[in-house]
């Protein structure tokens, strides 16, 4: 059996994200995978784009950006002139500074001369995007020979584009034709983002390049009540939904379903932060009375986060589109009711689990909310639901399979 190639894993978006909020599902992927790399000392190096820069970095880079990712911002550096100048002294900026300082090797934006550094390093490698950042065709070409893979989360920038911000999906585009065009192996998040993107591939006549589904994990936090706000009523029925505010999330319907539920409605704890082009339900969350049954939380930890999916008589996701879905994994897996539209990763993770309503049939979601919250907490069997463990492994056996023989011939030998 030939060995695991090193990984080379891009951290760009990690970066990109700090202090930015709560961690979205793709960061978390990044996350889980920079953790495992960590925990389990398997070689790796990483890689970051900063300004005008690509930045190879050592294994305990990764150590701080987890650290600094937790908000430990301890040990940051001044932010470079540049930045000064432009005002910026922020976490990323002071984040992008150390890691300069830390980098064994920078390289332009087309990361020139990266693969031949890796390959002193490492020898066998291959280069791994779970982020959806770094997507550009000029460094994908310019880090050969080394075997590239990207892991693609969805394809709803393409498929909805009206549920994106202006311009993202032609940048979305770009990212997919580099990734098909250049990456020795595509893998997906979903059977059904797998079969977007193979949609995507063949409508794009791009190169038929192996496109694998390797389902992500599923990260159960310790419920933990110390995060939640003062004066949150646990006593009376509450639902929650979680996720950005933005437009294929669907928030609307829920809005629309607690009006015709009435002054007797029950909680809904809507967590989450605002997101972009979804004007009018902001507006409508910005009208709420203040003894509305309905609540926006936008900085809950992950504990907190847990303690209410699993005090909740139900998740409600009516979202228009999803690659994976998180959070729906998150609340079968604790024996959480579970209530969402119909999508195709929906059910391949759910199956029967789940009550699925249409996304734009507001009466039936109020039915449904008022028949959970006129009974007792209601709890099922969880629902086993993919693990990080066989995601690394299976990713892991794919790589030796599909991209051993790649890498033995095009890698150069490793200097002793």
């Amino acid at each position: 059996m030939p060995a695991d190639p090193a990984i080379l894993l891009d951290v760009t978006r990690l970066v990109s994200r700090l202090n930015q909020g709560p961690a979205t599902g793709i960061d978390r992927v990044e996350a889980e995978w920079l953790s495992h790399l960590q925990s389990s000392r398997a070689p790796h190096l990483l890689l970051a784009r900063a300004r005008r820069a690509q930045l190879l970095l050592p294994p305990a880079a990764g150590a701080a950006i987890l650290r600094w990712s937790a908000g430990d911002g301890a040990g940051l550096a001044t932010p470079d002139l540049f930045d000064r100048l432009r005002g910026r002294r922020d976490m990323r900026a002071r984040a992008e500074a150390t890691l300069r300082r830390m980098a064994i090797y920078r390289a332009g934006r087309t990361g020139r001369g990266i693969a031949r550094k890796v390959a002193q390093h490492l020898g066998h490698a291959a280069y791994l995007n779970v982020g959806h950042s770094n997507l550009t065709a000029d460094l994908w070409a310019g880090l050969a020979p080394l075997p590239r893979v990207a892991l693609i989360h969805d394809t709803i920038p393409l498929d909805h584009p009206e549920f994106t911000r202006a311009g993202q999906s032609e940048k979305f585009r770009e990212r997919l034709v580099a990734a098909l065009k250049h990456a020795g192996l595509v893998l997906t998040v979903s059977d059904a983002t797998r079969a977007d993107v193979l949609r995507w591939r063949d409508r794009l006549n791009l190169p038929e390049v192996p496109i694998v589904a390797a389902p992500i994990g599923t990260r159960l936090a310790a419920p933990d009540p110390t995060g939640l706000p003062q004066g949150l009523d646990l006593c009376r029925p509450f639902f929650v939904t979680l996720g950005t505010i933005e437009p294929r999330k669907n928030h609307a319907i829920l809005l629309d379903a607690w009006e015709r539920l009435g002054p007797d409605a029950p909680q809904l704890f809507i967590i989450g932060r605002r997101g972009w082009e979804n004007h009018e339900t902001f507006a409508r969350l910005d009208r709420l009375p203040p003894d509305s049954p309905i609540r926006v939380l936008t900085t809950l930890d992950d504990g907190a986060v847990a303690e209410l999916i699993g005090r909740s008589h139900a998740l409600l996701m009516p979202s228009r589109a999803e690659g994976f879905g998180l959070p729906l994994t998150e609340a079968a897996a604790r024996g959480g009711p579970v209530v969402c539209t119909r999508l195709p990763a929906a059910r391949e993770m759910l199956g029967d689990y789940a009550c699925y309503l249409c996304p734009d049939d507001a009466g039936a979601w109020a039915d449904q909310v008022a028949a959970l919250a006129s009974g007792d907490l209601l709890r099922k069997v969880a629902r086993p639901v993919p693990e990080w463990d066989a995601h690394f492994h299976l990713v892991r056996q794919v790589l030796r399979e599909r991209l051993h023989a790649e890498v033995v011939k095009g890698m150069p030998v490793k200097k002793r």
